[in-house]
C-alpha cells in the first residue's frame, strides 16, 4: 500500500518559482501533494486541516491552533520587495481611499500598520474585488501584490513599496510568507523538505535564464537577488515578532515559533 503524501499548499507567484522549482527537481516531490493557490487560500487550507505544509501569509499565525515555523526559508525582503505596492494617481497624504488586495493579509495588515505608525495617515480602507487594479484614480489608491503589480509601477506616478516603508519604519527586513505546519511533522520529512528549498535557492541563478520576463523592463536578476530574500535568518524572525506582536500583542505568543532552527545543517 502506497504511503499517504504530505499535503503541501504553495502560492504560484514569480518569487515562489525557485522554491517550486527545488521541490519538483527532488525526491521529496514524490512524498507531497502540492497544490498552488492564492495566498489567502493557502492560509485558508492550514486552518481547515486541509494541508500538512503551507507556504502561507504570516498574518494567519496567530489565527492556528499550533503554528511550527518548518523552515529556513520564507518570502522576505530586505528593503523594497517591487511585488507589494500602494498605486496612485496621487501623494498617498492626499488619498482618500486605498484598495485593499484580497491575495494576502499579511500584506492588507501591513499596510494598516503604516497607515498608522510610520505614515500617519487614515484614509478609507476598502476591501477589493477582482478587477480594482483599473479602479485606481483620482484620490482612490490600491494595495496590489505578486505578479498583477509587474508594469503598474510605469503606469502611476506614486509607488510606495511595503517592503522599503517597513525597513523606513523598523530598521529590519520584512517576511511577507513562511512555510507553516499546524501539527508536528516527521523530522526526517522536514529535514528533506528543506534540503528541495536549498537547492531551488542555489538554482537561481541558472532559473534568470528559464523563466520567462513577465515585463520588457522587469529585471528577474535584480529581483530574485535584490527585492526577494529567502533566508529566514535572524533580523527576518526578529522582524516577523515584531509584526505578529502588532498583531495580537497579548494572545499569541510568538517564542513557540522559534524553539529550535528548522535546518541547522545548510
Amino acid at each position: 500500500m502506497a504511503k499517504e503524501k504530505f499535503k503541501v499548499t504553495a502560492v504560484s507567484y514569480l518569487n515562489t518559482k525557485p522554491l517550486l522549482y527545488g521541490l519538483f527537481k527532488s525526491r521529496v516531490s514524490e512524498k507531497i501533494d502540492l497544490q498552488l493557490d492564492i495566498p489567502s487560500v493557502c492560509a485558508q487550507k492550514l486552518e481547515r486541516g486541509e494541508a500538512d505544509l503551507g507556504l502561507v501569509p504570516v498574518a494567519i499565525i496567530p489565527e492556528l491552533s499550533s503554528p511550527r515555523l518548518v523552515s529556513d526559508y520564507c518570502i522576505g525582503t530586505v528593503g523594497a520587495v517591487k511585488t507589494v505596492c500602494i498605486y496612485a494617481e496621487q501623494p498617498l497624504e492626499q488619498l482618500e481611499a486605498i484598495n485593499l488586495d484580497y491575495h494576502s493579509r499579511t500584506s492588507v495588515e501591513l499596510v494598516k500598520i503604516l497607515l498608522e505608525k510610520y505614515w500617519k495617515l487614515s484614509p478609507q480602507l476598502l476591501p477589493a474585488a477582482p478587477g480594482f487594479e483599473q479602479q485606481i484614480q483620482g484620490k482612490t489608491g490600491a494595495l496590489v501584490i505578486g505578479d498583477r503589480t509587474i508594469g503598474l509601477d510605469l503606469q502611476y506616478p506614486y509607488v510606495y513599496d511595503l517592503g522599503a516603508a517597513w525597513m523606513a519604519y523598523t530598521g529590519l527586513p520584512f517576511v511577507f510568507a513562511a512555510w507553516v505546519s499546524n501539527k508536528p511533522l516527521p523530522e526526517d520529512f522536514i529535514a528533506e523538505f528543506n534540503e528541495a528549498l536549498h537547492l531551488g535557492i542555489e538554482a537561481i541563478p541558472e532559473l534568470i535564464y528559464l523563466i520567462p520576463r513577465p515585463h520588457p523592463q522587469f529585471d528577474l536578476q535584480d529581483y530574485y537577488t535584490q527585492n526577494i530574500s529567502y533566508q529566514l535568518d535572524d533580523d527576518k524572525r526578529k522582524a516577523l515578532k515584531l509584526f505578529l506582536s502588532h498583531l495580537s500583542p497579548h494572545i499569541f505568543d510568538t517564542s513557540v515559533l522559534f524553539q529550535k532552527s528548522a535546518i541547522e545543517s545548510l
